[in-house]
Formats: C-alpha cells, structure tokens, sequence
C-alpha cells in the first residue's frame, strides 16, 4: 500500500515508517520538525541522540535497500500540503502530527492556543486534502485514551448506548478530557466523525494510552536508526521519567497518592495496532474507534515496579510524593474496553520486569546525558501562566 505518514520525524512516527517499509509497504513521511524544535525552546534533548530525518532516511535505505520519501513542511500550510497528497495519492494516512503534550498544553494562553489551532486546524487540512485528492484514503489518526477522562462507569470504545425517556441510541461517548491538548483532540474526534457523514471518508481513530518501549526490530539493526527518548518533565511519559530517576540516583516524584490510572502498551504493538487498523479498513462513511492499550496500571504501580527491578539491578530506588500540579482524580474507578484490535489479531507485550531490566540498561548507556533539573514539575494546572518547564505526562 502507498502510506503517508504525518509526523514522520516523531516518537511513534519513525518507528512507524520503518516497520511497515521493511513490511513491503511505499512509505512516505512528513514533518515540520517542531517537536525538535520544542526541545530548542525548553532546553530539553532527547536522552537517546537522535540523526536527523534525512539521515535515518538515508540510513535505512542503505541498510535495507528501502526507501523511505521524506518532505519537509507543516500540514497547516495548505499550499505545502495539499500537493504531497495529490501527488503520492496515499492508500492510508497514519496521523500522529500533532503537539502532543498536555503540559506543554497548559503552560499559558500562548501555549494552549497554538496547541488547539496547530492541531485543529492540521487535521482539517488532513480531512480536506483527502476529501478532494484520496477520497478512498483510509485516514489512521492517533488519538488518546485521555478523551474519555476518568468516569465512574465503564469506558467503551468511541460509543456508548443509552436509553433517555423510552428511547434508545448508540451516541458517542461523553468526554471529559484533562487539558487543553486533550481537548484538541477531542475536536479532531467530532470534526472526522463529520466528515466520515457528510464526505464518505473512512477514519480509524486510534484512542491511545501512555506508550513505553526504546527498541523495536526495525531499530535493533542499526544504532543509528534510532527513535527519541523523552523524560523531561514536559513530554516525556511518566514511566520514562521514572527509569531515568532510577538510574540518576533521583527519588520517584509520585504526584500525590499516585492513584492516577491509565492504559499502557509497548512502542511494538503502537506498530502491530496501526497496521491492523490499516490492513481492516472500515468501510467508506464509517468512523471507528478502538481503545489502544494492552494493560492499566496506577502511577504508584508503576512507581512501585521500578523500584523493585531497580532494585534488582543494585541501584538504590526511592519513592517520593509531591503535591499533584494538575488537577485530576487521584482515586477513581477506570475500566476501559480494548477489545476490537485483539479480535482484530494483536498479539500484547505486557510490561514486566524483563521488558524494564531492558529499558535501564538503554538508560543507563546514555546516562552521561541526563540533566535531573528537567525532571521536576513546575507547571500548575490551577494556574493561567507558568514557567516554560511543565508537568508530567501520564497520558500521552
């Protein structure tokens, strides 16, 4: 299949171009770069040294003898845009480009605007390009797990069946998201479901947890091909955060009792999941969603893990509590069902201390690059303008 891959320099969005290139798949990515670009404005890196674009790209050809199409530009500037996807006329659109942190989110009105309009907007882009050039395109967006906040009853994937007044229909699922990112996606949500109605477009909005994982098949042939590491206190994820304190010799900094739950799953079934999606298309005018996660852990759970496979590997892990800088429910009920992709065929990692040892051993490699003052909070949620340093990810 022609794959387009928006955010294709990211996280999730380089390893994702690698597996399915090697899968026999004419991948193409785009980015704009600012999430390096993020990093320049917090004084933040990457604890993994990552090449540039151009040259994993170039990497991964010699490599491989794949080739990977790079191009250089942001999808909210529709004259860039609208012709990549004229012209590569994709068969999928993996979306994962988009700001995605809630703390950079909620550090000021600044920060919290450009969130809302790059994300919204960008996907509008997505939406109209598709629309007018690959109308059979099946768009993959990442979303996430945070959409849905924490009821106190079960959360069910994207829908929800009611009964109001003895009448009955299937609506989408109330959501209650917990920052101003995720309130973008939120947006991106309700403005695909549209489209999918009034165009015909199909979409597969992927509602993802908290991802963990520094190595995939693809990465483990060259050193070289490597994605980013993120643990400042910013973008990296809560679980990140904790095994670089543990190999800093830094306390575990648990916010508040630590009850916070969430979904999690390993960087390798991120791929697994993007590529069932794509190879099940739903139908033209149909809009899904799936739950991406393959187990629920609490902060403290996870907190409470790392210290003892640290331990294990003779470092000296304490666990710390600080006041919560956000504001969420600290003790809540939370079952969400993710059982579409498994019906689909997923094949679960699940987090032990195996997968752990291993993540510690990729720290403790780069360890010489940790700066531990990125590690600690600084922005508050209950607060309109805060410092360019900010909180923890739990949810994305």
């Amino acid at each position: 299949m022609r794959v387009l891959i928006l955010g294709g320099d990211g996280y999730l969005g380089w390893p994702t171009a690698m597996y399915l290139s090697a899968r026999g798949h004419t991948v193409a990515v785009v980015d704009n770069m600012a999430r390096r670009g993020y990093d320049n404005e917090l004084g933040a890196e990457s604890l993994i040294p990552i090449a540039s674009l151009q040259e994993r790209v170039a990497i991964w050809e010699a490599v491989t003898g794949r080739r990977i199409a790079a191009h250089i530009g942001d999808i909210c500037d529709y004259s860039f845009f609208e012709p990549v996807v004229k012209s590569f006329q994709p068969e999928a659109t993996i979306h994962y480009g988009e700001q995605r942190a809630a703390p950079y989110s909620m550090i000021d009105r600044r920060h919290a605007v450009y969130t809302q309009v790059n994300n919204v907007a960008g996907n509008l882009n997505v939406l109209y390009a598709m629309a007018d050039h690959a109308p059979d395109c099946h768009l993959i967006k990442l979303g996430t797990m945070g959409e849905y906040g924490t009821p106190n009853i079960d959360i069910e994937e994207g829908f929800i069946t009611i009964s109001h007044k003895g009448r009955t229909d299937t609506l989408p699922y109330p959501k209650q998201p917990g920052s101003m990112y995720h309130l973008s996606k939120v947006h991106d949500s309700h403005n695909i479901q549209f489209c999918c109605r009034i165009w015909g477009l199909r979409a597969t909005d992927l509602n993802q947890g908290v991802v963990y994982g520094a190595d995939t098949e693809e990465i483990r042939l060259d050193e070289r091909l490597r994605t980013r590491f993120d643990y400042d206190a910013v973008f990296g994820t809560v679980l990140n955060r904790f095994l670089v304190q543990a190999v800093a010799g830094v306390p575990l900094t648990v916010y508040g009792q630590g009850g916070q739950t969430r979904g999690f799953l390993d960087i390798r079934d991120t791929l697994a999941c993007v590529e069932l999606a794509m190879l099940n298309p739903p139908q033209g005018g149909e809009y899904r969603v799936f739950n991406q996660f393959t187990e629920q852990f609490s902060v403290l759970d996870l907190a409470k893990a790392v210290q003892e496979t640290g331990r294990a590997l003779d470092l000296e892990v304490r666990i710390d509590h600080l006041p919560n800088p956000r504001v969420e429910k600290e003790a809540h009920y939370y079952n969400a069902v993710n059982t579409s992709l498994l019906s689909l065929g997923l094949q679960p990692h699940f987090l032990n201390d195996t997968l752990l040892e291993s993540v510690i051993h990729v720290v403790q490699r780069y360890k010489g690059q940790i700066k531990p003052h990125l590690i600690l909070p600084q922005v508050n949620w209950r607060e309109t303008g805060s410092p360019p340093v900010a909180s923890e990810t739990t949810a994305d």
